[in-house]
C-alpha cells in the first residue's frame, strides 16, 4: 500500500532554546495530528530585550502519515 504524507508549517517558542521551541512545535501539533514522522526546521528567530536573548521561535514543517 502506498503512503501518503502530508506537511504543515507551525510557529512555535520557548525562553529555554531553539531545540526546546522545535520540540515545543512536535508536541503542540501532536494533539491534533497523528503520525508524525519529521520536523523541518525552516528558519529560526530570538527575541532580544535589553541586549539578551528572551524566547526562542521557530518556523517548522511537521510531517505526518496520513491514515
Amino acid at each position: 500500500m502506498d503512503k501518503i504524507v502530508k506537511v504543515i508549517e507551525v510557529i512555535a517558542s520557548s525562553e529555554k532554546g531553539f531545540s526546546h521551541a522545535a520540540q515545543n512545535a512536535v508536541k503542540e501539533a501532536s494533539k491534533s495530528v497523528k503520525n508524525i514522522r519529521s520536523v523541518y526546521i525552516k528558519e529560526m528567530k530570538a527575541n532580544v530585550e535589553n541586549n539578551m536573548i528572551v524566547s526562542y521561535a521557530v518556523n517548522a514543517k511537521i510531517s505526518f502519515e496520513l491514515e
